[in-house]
């Protein structure tokens, strides 16, 4: 009786022993692994066509059934294949807003091929009109929704790699606000994306708890979405992070936060301005410099 109940003991010990190593060693990064010779199922078709460039409409299929829709944009007189650069817009917007068209231009004038992707349930793929929320409301349809966009620029990736014209070794992404926080962990996770650059973004969202931001179920709330999580598997392809010191929706704290986490190479540029008020003007242009010197 003594030698089962010191063998109970034993086994409960070892299990508690790996079940902490488990919880510290299982990495995040794993939970957005999926089957790379699933079917896309894509279809295209050209939207629009000018004496500079082809805009075509794009879907394909990505994991958990979803269908994902974008525009991708190939430059005419361009060699091929050319590099190609991932554009995604903003929460509660979509993938030709007038920010993104005028950004894509810089980019297709560049010589970029550029592909913008809806971000799930905005813009073609909107089904539900819910607030977005991580404290109240529906705060795992939230997370779920950028989850699922993470698989989504993962299989963009894949679709590109099928695009003749496109040097699928040559790969940038630009995100803007949501964008930049998902493109962070798509980024960390993906490889394949050469030169990231993240604008109006930050990480340690947990700080939006407040009192509750250290607590356990904050920290498994985040943990597979957060970009303070993601940002220091970048390294070392180079990052470059555009920020704007008076923002009043992603505080200057969390961009503050993701760019020490962050490793070398990398660069941080502060724009004197509100989150919506940041000069397109410079913004665009400085991450094309980055782009053209490092893609």
């Amino acid at each position: 009786m003594r030698r089962k109940i010191i063998t109970l003991l034993l086994l409960a010990t070892l299990s508690l022993i790996v079940a902490c190593a488990g919880k510290q060693e299982i990495p995040i990064d794993r939970y957005y692994e999926y089957d790379f010779s699933f079917p896309l199922e894509d279809s295209v078709w050209v939207e629009k066509e000018t004496d500079r460039y082809i805009t075509y409409y794009v879907t394909y299929r990505s994991v958990h059934e979803s269908i994902v829709t974008g525009l991708l944009t190939i430059p005419k007189n361009i060699q091929t294949p050319m590099p190609a650069i991932i554009f995604v817009h903003g929460i509660g917007d979509y993938k030709d807003r007038d920010y993104m068209e005028w950004g894509h231009k810089y980019m297709v004038d560049s010589s970029y091929a550029v592909l913008r992707i809806d971000v799930a349930n905005h813009g073609d793929r909107k089904i539900h009109d819910y607030d977005y929320d991580f404290v109240e409301g529906y705060r795992y349809w939230t997370r779920n929704m950028i989850t699922q966009t993470v698989f989504d620029l993962r299989r963009a990736v894949d679709f590109l790699g099928k695009r003749p014209e496109i040097d699928s070794n040559r790969l940038g992404y630009f995100g803007i606000s949501l964008g930049g926080i998902i493109g962070t962990v798509f980024c960390g996770v993906d490889k394949r994306i050469k030169v990231p650059v993240i604008a109006l973004a930050g990480g340690g969202l947990n700080l939006v708890f407040k009192l509750k931001a250290f607590s356990e179920e904050t920290k498994i709330y985040f943990s597979i979405f957060d970009p303070i999580n993601f940002v220091d598997k970048i390294s070392p392809r180079p990052l470059l992070m555009l920020n704007a010191s008076n923002d009043e929706v992603v505080p200057p704290i969390t961009s503050k936060l993701m760019y020490k986490k962050a490793g070398e190479p990398k660069k941080i540029i502060w724009y004197p301005t509100k989150h919506r008020r940041v000069p397109q003007d410079e913004v665009y242009p400085e991450g094309i410099r980055w782009f053209k010197k490092h893609l």
